[in-house]
């Protein structure tokens, strides 16, 4: 998905254009979904690509919603020297914006990786919301 800036500066709020297209961090336990304990699906906010199952959501006291898996496909990483460290960013796949960055410090969790996700570059669609979308998709058929 390619846009310009001004129309992703039309698109996205300014505090979503700040961290999906200028890579910035949301202030740690601000964002809207961090204790979100719903079953459902994490998209990214600049696109709509499904990117996180909420099975894969753990509480880790970051400040920010905390996964330890992707969607197959839907993210892809990249080294990130910035700020005088070394880390491993987190792009969407579909749209290249920035999601957050993940570590390999989560040894109690399934795959032992914290994907660290800013909850301005995310959007979340309930189960239930799910499931209505699929059976309409069906009807239609």
């Amino acid at each position: 998905m390619q846009l310009s800036d001004e129309e992703w500066r039309q698109k996205l709020t300014p505090e979503q254009y700040h961290v999906l297209r200028e890579k910035g961090t949301e202030h740690p336990g601000t964002g809207a979904l961090l204790h979100n304990a719903a079953a459902g699906t994490y998209a990214c906010a600049a696109c709509g690509a499904e990117l996180f199952d909420s099975a894969t959501k753990y509480e880790d006291n970051s400040g920010w919603p905390s996964f330890y898996d992707a969607k197959p496909g839907a993210v892809t990483f990249s080294r990130d020297t910035s700020h005088g460290m070394v880390r491993t960013e987190v792009t969407c796949s579909n749209c290249g914006s920035h999601l957050g960055h993940i570590f390999d410090d989560a040894p109690d969790q399934p795959t032992g990786q914290h994907y660290c996700i800013n909850s301005a570059a995310l959007t979340f669609a309930p189960q239930n919301e799910q499931k209505t979308e699929a059976d309409r998709a069906k009807h239609k058929a």
